[in-house]
């Protein structure tokens, strides 16, 4: 859970930021407006990320092969973010007071944008803080843990 705490907080910071910062500049909406939109979008993402990687990891654990390739990892981030869009999408028509077609249209720069965003920083958070358990072979964590000398 403290991995999952930590990942969470960095991705959705980091999105945040960003968040902001383009829509006021795809919106021409002042930074007070898109900011509390970009909290709002923030908190859904939050929570849904959550609960995507406990249903993805729950998935993934019951694969013969749990190894995190880059398939896996490219299907994990558009299927974030394609589910993600169900939520958001009428969220930012009712706050900028848009049709839902206008939302979709300032959405597309975030739904082509996050799947990158959601891959590269999944293997850079890899790498530093290793694969869970989930995405590790039985016999890789054998090897770890007679590396470690469990």
């Amino acid at each position: 859970m403290k991995r999952k705490l930590v990942y969470v907080s960095g991705y959705e910071i980091l999105g945040l930021l960003i968040g902001t910062a383009v829509m006021t500049l795809l919106t021409g909406e002042p930074a007070d407006t898109t900011g509390v939109l970009a909290i709002m979008i923030t908190a859904v993402a939050t929570s849904w990320n959550l609960a995507f990687n406990y249903l993805f990891e729950a998935w993934e654990s019951r694969q013969r092969d749990r190894t995190r390739t880059v398939r896996r990892r490219i299907l994990h981030a558009l299927a974030f973010q394609m589910t993600l869009v169900c939520f958001l999408i009428p969220l930012i028509a009712w706050w900028l007071d848009r049709s839902l077609f206008e939302a979709f249209l300032l959405d597309l720069v975030f739904i082509a944008y996050i799947p990158v965003y959601t891959f590269a920083y999944n293997w850079t958070f890899d790498t530093i803080f290793e694969v869970p358990a989930s995405a590790v072979n039985d016999v890789e964590l054998h090897r770890q843990a007679a590396q470690r000398g469990d």
